[in-house]
């Protein structure tokens, strides 16, 4: 048994209005046949004008808090992960930390594409079993619907807002928590799934608002690629550094970002459905809150028990993929 980062803790938070594939057609030149068919998207929910990055995902660790039976007060850290930050600075995690509690915590926001989340689990993991931190708050939130163009129909049908949140809880001789993550990067793609204005390589200006460079681009045929290769190696090398295989997986919770590639994985490891966690007909891609999104949703249907192995993979933009393998309990 070893000194282990436990779940103690899990909260979501999606806005209510929801905008449908055939809402879309009326935006868009395209289907609910042709989305339905290519995505596995029916429809996302979308924050309100008022709806910040840093207000949903306080709201998830509000829910995350409750769970976990502790105070803001008790935090010791906290991790953001996103990709659309209310502001370049100051962080999210600092504008979290404000909405939760008067008493200053140490944060940071951490951006890995849709892998974030990933990367805040293995973050949060290590500094507590280094012994730094007892409580941290790891947070996946995302309002990509403010980087979404929708006059460009290959992305306009893809995404949704929403966060999660975890509280990890150092806890001494257990064999729950997080057994192992896998991490990687290849800024050789980076120019497959990006945001090209807004940074210092290009800066605001009029020329790039009028050309629309701030909005998110993708070049869907080659991400798509990339992505039914990552998903699986990232399982199964989580898998392998907890010296676990898939036969040992009780629940895949993979990053909802396309159905074709959560089945291909489906068949590459000849899994039962019931042991894959798919939502992305209802939220679409949330990008870091897909993963808290689904596996809360699995645990209020039951599918998450005590001692079960549970696999949260992901890939994003960087490009990035990567997974964490958990042993679910206190």
């Amino acid at each position: 048994m070893k000194t282990r980062a436990v779940v103690a803790g899990l909260g979501t938070y999606v806005p209510e209005a929801i905008l449908t594939n055939h809402d879309l057609e009326k935006i868009v030149d395209t289907s609910d046949e042709w989305i339905v068919t290519r995505t596995g998207i029916r429809e996302r929910h979308i924050a309100r004008e008022d709806e910040t990055t840093s207000s949903m995902a306080t709201e998830a660790s509000r829910f995350a808090l409750k769970d976990a039976q502790i105070e803001a007060e008790d935090l010791d850290f906290i991790v953001c992960a996103t990709n659309t930050p209310d502001t370049i600075f100051p962080s999210t995690a600092a504008r979290v930390q404000h909405q939760l509690t008067d008493k200053p915590i140490p944060g940071v926001d951490l951006q890995a594409g849709c892998t974030g989340l990933i990367y805040g689990m293995e973050m949060a993991s290590a500094l507590i079993q280094a012994g730094s931190y007892h409580n941290i708050l790891v947070i996946g939130a995302d309002k990509l619907t403010s980087i979404t163009d929708y006059e460009d129909r290959t992305t306009a049908v893809l995404f949704g807002d929403a966060a999660g949140a975890f509280v990890l809880q150092r806890k001494e001789d257990t064999d729950h928590g997080v057994l192992s993550s896998y991490l990687q990067a290849d800024g050789r793609g980076g120019n497959l799934l990006i945001q090209p204005g807004g940074g210092s390589l290009m800066p605001a200006s009029k020329e790039s608002v009028e050309n629309r460079q701030h909005y998110l681009k993708m070049n869907g045929n080659e991400t798509f690629r990339f992505a039914v290769k990552a998903l699986p190696e990232a399982v199964e090398e989580g898998l392998k550094r907890a010296g676990l295989t898939v036969g040992d997986m009780n629940l895949l919770v993979p990053h909802q970002a396309n159905l074709r590639i959560i089945d291909a994985a489906v068949r590459r490891f000849e899994l039962d459905p019931e042991r894959v966690v798919v939502n992305i007909d209802r939220y679409g891609n949330t990008s870091v809150a897909t993963i808290p999104l689904a596996l809360q949703e699995a645990r209020m249907e039951g599918r998450l028990h005590d001692g079960d192995v549970v696999v949260l993979c992901a890939f994003g933009a960087g490009l990035s993929w990567g997974s964490n393998v958990i042993r679910w309990g206190k």
